[in-house]
């Protein structure tokens, strides 16, 4: 035996090395390595029975020879050229590929520089499975951070599901491993094997993953690299504009797979396809602005609805492939409808094959409880003061922006990531480095998550769910503020509830927590939100937290939701709640769609399409969303009749103001004078006491007018007759515009 031929044979430790699926440097025993003049090519194929080294061209070039474990095979090229292994496998089976041990270095050194420093915003286009083309030859290339692993392997149907088969490269500089697999393609199933620190980990999913195989499957899925074309352009040259502070912003919050059912295979989800046909239609029709999903991120349990996500980068596949939620999005931008997803950066749970002690240490989380464990939600917690996993979560908020073209993102649990003691005792939590309970980590990073995204995706929106009186949420970061664009008023909306659900009677006692909203309502950019978290959980529905009789209950919502539409704030409300849905939300089931067959809940479909007619068509009531101008109180003291006035104003002086009453007793109230701003003519514009919504078509038979009569601190007065648990809006028309023959 020649020097040549003898040296491919490894020495008995590595050999059983290979075998054991213990070598850390396989590129070091694998693939071709210059002898001398000659080439050595090694492959560890377990299972194949024979292995040949044939060129391009299918000529043979070595026949390899058995090694000291059984699967290696090692042998001398004839000359020095690219070759492919012909491998000849049990049953006849015969496969032609190129050697993966073959290929050299992938990832750049910039890319993994920025993937160290947390500042790789482009992580889905790095790690993952990437489907490329190297040196002429098309495969998947695949990647992922897991610096304190022993060994990682790329397992799946195309290697038996063998970690010995494709243990990958790694990179020491960024501890990111990386394989080139030739002739994968789209679709493929694949999972990492992780040997850790301290022995075999279980199957992991990939954390930069962008397709995921449906449940009950937790594997992850090579996604096409296909471009998509999208028809959106107008929209996004808009969006900035649709999107601003003093746009209207009429938000419908979509549990996508509960919104509608059909009676196949088991009452099924509609797909992405049949949501773009029916769902957006709906929303277009209703009026609303925009669609928020519950979170869509790939995530292994249905009753989390998507709050305890695993695939970061993937959309869930219960309702289709990637490629289906951008003709989704792209349908929306169509019918000049924005898409915000929920985004879910402040937990993550602990299933065997997600991101828990991922390469065996605590990677993506803290090590210690204190820090690491989510007591409310049994979920860990992301360990922000690393740079990759920083950057980790960066670049998943971009990748929902710029690859699927998304308008905004509501960032979840934003309190419990501000605060170091968030929902727990004395000695549960460790101080910060200054002592206090503040999480500066948390604090960079949505400082940081805010600025890239305005840099980076014009005209896109972040809101904060925050339920604390943290201050500066929407403030811009150069201003001491945390850069989000907007915040839920979480207070508004349970002192608000909580008002609706007392009895008419004793609501005089009650009376500021409608009135209280407006002290701190231009502190921050805020959102009003009748949310999922209102309907579940015991809970009950919206229009079951109304007090009363039937009608009175339906009555009630009616005015409410027209309080609520008016009053400063963008506006917010969870699926069903147009439909004054009477059971709680069930995310097994589909809406209560056949109740629209009586009058109140088609009445209260009616009165939410022209709320959001009215919102978006009159400036008063949206423009001023954000600033103090737009809102003053007519009436806010008068407690005995529970009856609230205040007028809208736009910020363009030239646009008509609207009036808003509300009376919350189920007392009709005749000759009630109300003082004005201005005098003349008021347009009654809406009622909600109308018979067509369900009411008692109690009203001021289609206008007001206001005289020379000061009342309640205003020069003008009218007076009005008051429906019964009814809000009124009325629009001043200007004596130019008024019909003479009108008084």
């Amino acid at each position: 035996m020649s020097d040549a031929a003898a040296a491919w044979h490894l020495p008995p430790s590595e050999a059983a090395a290979l075998a054991e699926a213990r070598v850390a440097n396989p590129f070091a025993l694998l693939g071709p390595h210059r002898y001398g003049r000659d080439v050595i090519v090694r492959a560890y194929l377990p299972g194949a029975e024979n292995v040949e080294a044939i060129d391009t061209d299918g000529e043979l070039l070595a026949r390899l020879q058995p090694g000291q474990v059984g699967g290696l095979f090692g042998g001398t090229l004839k000359r020095d050229t690219r070759y492919l292994l012909r491998i000849h496998w049990p049953g006849g089976v015969i496969q032609e590929t190129e050697d993966p041990y073959s290929f050299g270095l992938l990832l750049g050194e910039l890319d993994l520089h920025l993937i160290a420093e947390g500042k790789h915003f482009e992580l889905a286009r790095c790690l993952g499975a990437q489907v490329v083309t190297i040196d002429g030859v098309r495969g998947v290339r695949f990647a992922v951070w897991a610096p304190n692993a022993q060994r990682v392997s790329v397992i799946g149907d195309f290697n038996s599901w063998d970690g010995r088969r494709h243990p990958m490269r790694k990179r020491i500089e960024a501890g990111v491993w990386e394989i080139f697999i030739p002739r994968l393609g789209p679709g493929v199933v694949y999972k990492y094997e992780l040997l850790g620190p301290h022995g075999a980990l279980p199957h992991r999913a990939d954390p930069v993953g962008r397709q995921v195989e449906p449940l009950p499957g937790k594997g992850s899925v090579v996604a096409d690299p296909a471009p998509f074309e999208w028809h959106d352009q107008l929209w996004l040259q808009q969006r900035a504009e649709r999107q601003s502070v003093h746009a209207p912003i009429s938000i419908y919050e979509v549990h996508a797979m509960s919104w509608r059912r059909v009676a196949e295979e088991g009452w099924r989800s509609l797909s992405w396809d049949e949501l773009a046909d029916q769902l957006v239609e709906y929303v277009a029709t209703m009026g609303f602005t925009h669609i928020e999903l519950l979170p869509i991120t790939a995530h292994p349990f249905r009753g989390s609805w998507g709050y305890q996500p695993l695939g970061l980068f993937a959309p869930d596949a219960g309702l289709g492939e990637p490629v289906a939620f951008k003709r989704f999005v792209n349908r929306c931008h169509e019918r000049g409808i924005g898409v915000i997803l929920d985004w879910v950066p402040a937990h993550f749970p602990s299933d065997a094959h997600g991101l828990a002690r991922f390469d065996g240490t605590a990677l993506y989380e803290h090590e210690d409880p204190r820090e690491g464990y989510h007591q409310d939600w049994n979920t860990l917690i992301y360990n922000l003061d690393r740079n990759e996993v920083h950057g980790f979560l960066l670049a998943s908020a971009l990748h929902w922006l710029e690859e699927y073209h998304v308008d905004g993102l509501r960032v979840d649990a934003v309190a419990s990531m501000l605060y170091r003691d968030y929902s727990r005792r004395e000695g549960e939590w460790i101080p910060n480095r200054y002592g206090g309970r503040e999480n500066l980590e948390a604090v960079a990073f949505l400082r940081h998550l805010n600025q890239v995204v305005e840099e980076r995706c014009p005209g896109a929106i972040t809101i904060a769910e925050e339920s604390t009186a943290w201050p500066g949420v929407t403030h811009p970061v150069h201003e001491g503020g945390l850069g989000f664009c907007f915040k839920w008023n979480m207070g508004w909306m349970h002192d608000t509830l909580s008002y609706m659900s007392e009895d008419p009677i004793h609501r005089r006692w009650h009376h500021d927590k409608i009135t209280f909203g407006l002290v701190y309502a231009f502190s921050e950019k805020f959102v009003l939100p009748l949310s999922h978290d209102e309907v579940v959980h015991g809970k009950g529905s919206l229009v079951g937290k109304m007090s009363g009789d039937r009608w009175q209950r339906f009555a009630s919502l009616r005015a409410y939701l027209a309080f609520m539409w008016a009053h400063s704030g963008k506006k917010l409300l969870f699926m069903g709640g147009e439909l004054a849905q009477e059971h709680e939300w069930n995310h097994d089931a589909q809406l209560d769609w056949g109740a629209l067959h009586d009058l109140l809940h088609a009445g209260q479909q009616l009165v939410v399409q022209d709320l959001n007619r009215h919102y978006r068509t009159l400036p008063a009531l949206h423009t001023g969303d954000c600033d103090v101008s737009g809102f003053r109180w007519l009436v806010g003291d008068d407690s005995t009749n529970s009856v609230y006035a205040f007028y809208r104003a736009a910020t363009d002086d030239s646009e008509p103001p609207v009036m808003v009453v509300c009376n919350l007793t189920p007392v009709p109230h005749s000759g009630y004078r109300l003082g004005v701003p201005r005098i003349g003519r008021w347009r009654e514009l809406l009622n909600t006491d109308a018979v067509c919504y369900g009411g008692s078509g109690v009203g001021n038979g289609g206008a007001i007018t206001a005289v020379d009569h000061p009342c309640h601190g205003q020069a003008f007065s009218a007076e009005l007759i008051l429906p019964p648990l009814a809000t009124l809006y009325f629009v001043h028309e200007p004596e130019a515009e008024r019909d003479p023959n009108q008084q």
